[in-house]
């Protein structure tokens, strides 16, 4: 009999562990199932998972990424939420301070002079928090040395400390290095540096059609259109032969919406985007259906107009962009 028992004990000691196996690895394929639903700009199935996920693990990654599908629908307030709350689950991720430092961003801009005061020197403290702890995190480097050269010295800001951020990225990553040295010379008004900082982007890049789109945004700044239209054309040449450079199709229609210049070549664009393979959460699809069903009502196409937003809406339901248009579309056909 006590065999009999221990052997009904080891079995299900055995069951356990195969169920607490089988339990992880369930959970595992939701993350990663969601992670590319974020990465697809499916912002509802995304958060269908994560939702779940975040409930019934309590894991990190989750909430983290639950907040990055907030921050790409602009829903500021639940994003520092979530990312905060990651931060509690793992303070030693790197990539989760520098998330919940751009949300808590995002959230300063539309804050009250006293309430962003308080959140900028937050965004500051994790900022370099995700630099200290991954010093070789080059995309947390870039966030901090850029919130260096933009923000004021009362909280924290200083072209001296961008510049010190700038030569350890010389090192780690020369692209991001000579895009910061390029912001740093704007913000000192040197703009002939500037952008000859931007342009050396370009030979040192391995995908150059991302780096043509930053050195556009550069004329469009100073009102050099002509030089700008050229540099976005550069740029969707450049990503038309480059696989990896889907989302510079994205940037690209970024740069020239709001110009009232060239709607044509922003919508291609954004079509060539969203029929390619490749996407991203920097370029939420959601998002490109939105600025695209915008171009087709200034190229005066309704009906594409109509189906571009209802896309947008298909992925992300609650993305207020795409519900504004689709109020003042009910509006119009009132009238």
């Amino acid at each position: 009999m006590r065999v009999l028992a221990w052997l009904i004990v080891a079995g299900l000691g055995v069951a356990t562990a195969a169920a607490a196996s089988a339990s992880l690895q369930g959970e595992r394929a939701q993350l990663a199932q969601a992670k590319a639903s974020l990465q697809a700009g499916e912002a509802d199935k995304a958060l269908a998972l994560l939702n779940t996920l975040a409930q019934q693990s309590g894991k990190a990654e989750a909430y983290n990424l639950r907040c990055r599908v907030e921050y790409s629908l602009d829903q500021w307030e639940r994003a520092a939420n979530d990312c905060e709350q990651a931060v509690k689950l793992d303070g030693q991720n790197s990539d989760d301070h520098l998330w919940l430092a751009r949300a808590l961003g995002e959230k300063a801009r539309r804050a009250s002079f006293i309430s962003a005061y308080k959140l900028a020197k937050r965004v500051r403290a994790e900022f370099e928090e995700a630099a200290r702890l991954n010093p070789s995190n080059a995309e947390a480097l870039a966030d901090l040395g850029n919130f260096y050269y933009s923000a004021p010295g009362v909280v924290g800001g200083g072209i001296d400390k961008a510049e010190k951020v700038a030569s350890q990225l010389d090192k780690l990553d020369p692209v991001r290095a000579h895009e910061l040295w390029g912001h740093i010379a704007e913000q000192r008004k040197d703009y002939g540096t500037a952008e000859r900082e931007f342009k050396q982007t370009i030979g040192w890049s391995a995908h150059p059609a991302f780096q043509w789109m930053t050195l556009a945004r550069f004329y469009r700044g100073r009102e050099r259109w002509t030089e700008m239209e050229s540099a976005v054309r550069s740029g969707q040449n450049a990503a038309e032969r480059d696989k990896f450079a889907n989302v510079a199709f994205y940037n690209g229609a970024s740069v020239l919406r709001g110009t009232h210049r060239d709607p044509a070549r922003a919508a291609k664009m954004l079509e060539e985007y969203l029929g390619g393979s490749a996407k991203s959460e920097d370029a939420p699809a959601f998002v490109a259906h939105t600025w695209l069903a915008r171009l087709k009502e200034q190229l005066g196409d309704a009906a594409a107009a109509k189906r571009e937003r209802a896309a947008a809406l298909a992925l992300a339901h609650e993305y207020k962009p795409a519900l504004n248009m689709n109020l003042e579309m009910k509006q119009d056909i009132g009238h």
